[in-house]
């Protein structure tokens, strides 16, 4: 039988299956906590919290919104980036039940609007220099409690919890780190049924354009950690320090480095935003040992001409997600750090990981790898979705296990039709290799994938839609060496109009987040038709295909 393909090629040391255990994230964070309670949490801007010295400030933050009337249930919409800010929330969220809607700041006021309102989120806890963008989106949403915190001041605060800090003189906008230090450290205690209590929403296009939250449950997400732990065996316990630059409100960071790391007590060095000039100096002075990736960030360290002057040695263990590894990016990382460099697939869907390359010779160039423990997989005919294929055929890939999601916040018909059965239909077609190798062949929907950011061609073209000046408009996706794909635009403009390049760029970031915005446009008379009138994005992807742009390094 397929689904039990791959267990024969699974590396020495791998489980099969693993009996998961009832635990929250939450008790992620409890254990690490009793067992290294000096162990080294979070390196930010070179402030260090120990696991002890977290634990102590998520309770605080956890009692402070049990006081503001937060529940069980209850939609809180975290809006940071990767700061200790975000990670005491989020398990502060965890630890009363509550749902926990994590929202990239990049989005523009539509987009997070859309998001808010969506979830129900009452409550928004976000960074202070997001204020003009959250004081216009406000009256479209049901959010009533603002908890705004700032960078500098809670640096400030240092390890002296017992200081008078300001509101900031704004009766209406709660302040984090007054919350922090007035707090205590006894949150109510709350019974948790593992399999059903929705903890993180997360949205996403998924497996269609239509933006919809991902119901996921404890279990799927403190599953999914265990997976991934069992997977990357040679993580060692209280001893890794993992460099979290991929942002913790994708999902991939979330898992992979975040629950992950609280789950190992390990160190989670906080890096707030990408700077690919400083990555190289970064990883010097920080010393990572695990690195999860996007291609465009190992892309980034492999294109930087000083790279041979920097001793990368620290990085051990190195999965790439989010969009497809070139063979080329992967040897090059692994010869100037020494580190194995995997990669892997998932889903928000699934929490996210669902198939990875082993971290030895077993790994298969250009697959996604093997399926992780407690997960099966098959490969159904793209017709009707229901007929499993032998090995070797091309069809759609269905996923099962513990990490796949309840199903979407509030849309029983879109949950109906990509979970059949327990399987996750997940829109990408694949074929399983005789070892058991998952190996994507094409993409059953127009998403596109660039830095590892999922992109609807459809989202795209209505905002372009709305320039008085277009006629007509279709978006794809490109090669491109650093990002995997960006998007190109095709425009027809209206009779007699002309417009430039940088006009319809310019509208875009208006209103779309920026790795959403094209970064080429093409204007054109006529857009391929069908018979009917359809606009034929099939055609403008086959043309840019013959022009045989390929990854060049």
């Amino acid at each position: 039988m397929n689904s039990k393909l791959w267990h024969r090629h699974y590396p020495e040391g791998i489980p099969k299956y693993i009996d998961l255990p009832n635990v929250s994230l939450y008790d992620f964070l409890v254990q690490s906590a009793n067992r290294y309670p000096d162990n080294t949490a979070i390196i930010f801007q070179n402030h260090e919290l120990t696991y002890i010295e977290l634990k102590e400030r998520v309770d605080r933050i956890a009692t402070a919104l049990s006081d503001l009337g937060i529940k069980k249930g209850n939609r809180v919409a975290i809006l940071l980036p990767n700061c200790p800010q975000l990670v005491i929330s989020y398990y502060a969220i965890m630890r009363l039940g509550a749902i926990a809607v994590m929202v990239n700041p990049m989005y523009t006021e539509r987009e997070l609007a859309y998001i808010l309102k969506d979830s129900g989120a009452a409550t928004l806890i976000y960074l202070d220099q997001l204020q003009p963008k959250v004081a216009k989106i406000l009256p479209d949403t049901a959010i009533e409690i603002l908890i705004a915190t700032s960078v500098q001041q809670y640096l400030d605060l240092g390890n002296d919890l017992n200081q008078t800090v300001s509101d900031g003189g704004v009766k209406e906008i709660l302040s984090f780190e007054h919350l922090l230090v007035k707090s205590l450290t006894a949150p109510p205690e709350v019974a948790l049924d593992i399999d059903e209590d929705i903890v993180v929403l997360q949205y996403t296009g998924g497996t269609t354009g239509v933006v919809k939250g991902a119901m996921l449950t404890h279990r799927n997400l403190a599953g999914n950690t265990i997976q991934t732990r069992h997977w990357l065996k040679e993580c060692q316990e209280g001893k890794e320090r993992f460099f979290c630059v991929l942002p913790f409100f994708h999902i991939f960071a979330m898992t992979t480095c975040m629950n992950l790391s609280v789950y190992l007590a390990s160190t989670m060095i906080l890096i707030p935003r990408l700077e690919a000039m400083n990555l190289l100096k970064q990883i010097v002075m920080y010393q990572p040992t695990v690195f999860q990736g996007v291609p465009s960030l190992y892309v980034a360290v492999i294109a930087n001409p000083e790279v041979k002057k920097y001793d990368l040695s620290s990085i051990r263990i190195c999965l790439s997600g989010g969009a497809p590894l070139p063979a080329e990016v992967q040897q090059k990382f692994e010869a100037f750090t020494g580190a194995k460099l995997v990669e892997g697939y998932g889903l928000t869907e699934a929490s996210p990981v669902t198939q990875c390359n082993p971290l030895n010779d077993q790994k298969v160039d250009g697959s996604i790898g093997l399926p992780m423990p407690n997960t099966e997989i098959k490969i159904v005919d793209l017709e009707t979705g229901s007929q499993e294929l032998p090995i070797g055929a091309v069809g759609e890939l269905c996923i099962r296990g513990p990490q796949i999601m309840k199903g979407y916040w509030q849309m029983p018909e879109e949950t109906a039709r990509v979970l059949r059965d327990g399987w996750l239909h997940t829109g990408d077609i694949a074929r399983l290799d005789e070892k058991g190798f998952t190996h994507i062949v094409d993409r059953k929907k127009d998403l596109v994938i660039s830095m590892g950011y999922n992109i609807y061609p459809r989202e795209v073209e209505e905002v372009i839609y709305g320039h008085p000046k277009v006629k007509e408009a279709a978006v794809i996706g490109i090669k491109d060496r650093t990002r995997g794909e960006v998007l190109k635009a095709f425009v027809v403009l209206h009779e007699g109009e002309e417009a430039r390049r940088d006009e319809i760029i310019k509208y875009c970031r208006q209103h779309l987040t920026q790795y959403k915005v094209p970064k080429r446009v093409e204007f054109r008379k006529e857009l391929p038709k069908s018979t009917v009138g359809k606009i034929l994005r099939r055609i403008l992807v086959e043309e840019e295909a013959a022009k045989d742009k390929k990854y060049s390094f």
